[in-house]
């Protein structure tokens, strides 16, 4: 199976990411009944720990071809922080590989990789023994928060905002933790701002919906609060709302050619 997403790095992976967890995948479809009646879907651990290691196949490939090469240079002055002392967190970080991936290219600045997943952050840590980096480490933010004194320097989100129950509240400890001159780069699923855009304009809405029941849209109500936005629930006009409600004052897309994904530089 890692054979087929490795067949083309340069190209994104999304349907071959559900096809590595197509059997955690299915086997949610036991649960859906009970979901459908209670309206509280089920978080990421739920698919267990091959559900971490399909993700981690998936878009790894891309990321480690193209985030240092192509989408940090179109940051506005975030080579240079990195070449500094800088103070990064990468939140939603999964199995660990853009900080891994980060902390090697830039040994002088040191790296956060937050997550709620306990499969993903031991798959994470097991990784980070095995790098021999000491400039990254991993934590549940329910034990170790995120800072909330302006301290972070660079802030990275991949494909993680729409699995969030609390996504807004999530921007507002990221503008808490942010530095008044960092940056945050936001990366998450293109959308339309509607259900019948995305449904006449994208190809492939119905496998993201679908995903989406069974995965995203199901870990974004995982509590009884959630806000459920699901695969194609944050578009660049609601991403942009939602982080101005937050704080920030700049927001803007990045040129990067991917076919599942956008990109966002957000500044306070």
């Amino acid at each position: 199976e890692q054979a087929a997403v490795l067949a083309d790095e340069q190209h994104p992976a999304f349907g071959m990411g559900m096809f590595h967890r197509l059997p955690q995948t299915m086997a949610s479809l036991t649960h859906m009944p009970e979901s459908f009646r209670t309206g509280i879907g089920r978080n990421y651990d739920s698919h267990g720990p091959e559900g971490a290691v399909g993700i981690e196949r998936s878009f790894e490939p891309w990321t480690n071809h193209n985030l240092i090469s192509n989408v940090l240079p179109q940051l506005d002055g975030v080579i240079e922080t990195l070449n500094g002392t800088a103070r990064v967190a990468d939140i939603g970080c999964g199995a660990g590989g853009a900080v891994l991936l980060m902390a090697k290219h830039f040994p002088s600045s040191s790296f956060v990789g937050y997550d709620i997943s306990t499969y993903a952050l031991t798959r994470a840590t097991e990784r980070l023994h095995d790098s021999g980096l000491t400039n990254a480490c991993f934590a549940d933010p329910r034990d170790t928060p995120l800072p909330t004194d302006h301290s972070i320097d660079f802030i990275t989100t991949f494909d993680c905002i729409h699995d969030m129950t609390h996504p807004a509240q999530m921007m507002g400890a990221i503008r808490e933790a942010i530095s008044d001159y960092g940056t945050w780069l936001l990366v998450d699923i293109k959308a339309h701002d509607t259900f019948t855009l995305n449904a006449t304009k994208n190809p492939m809405a119905p496998l993201m919906y679908g995903i989406s029941v069974l995965s995203c849209m199901s870990s974004a109500m995982s509590a009884p609060d959630g806000a459920g936005l699901g695969t194609l629930g944050l578009s660049a006009g609601t991403a942009e709302e939602m982080a101005r409600a937050a704080g920030f004052t700049r927001f803007r897309r990045l040129d990067v050619d991917h076919a599942v994904n956008a990109f966002y530089e957000i500044r306070p």
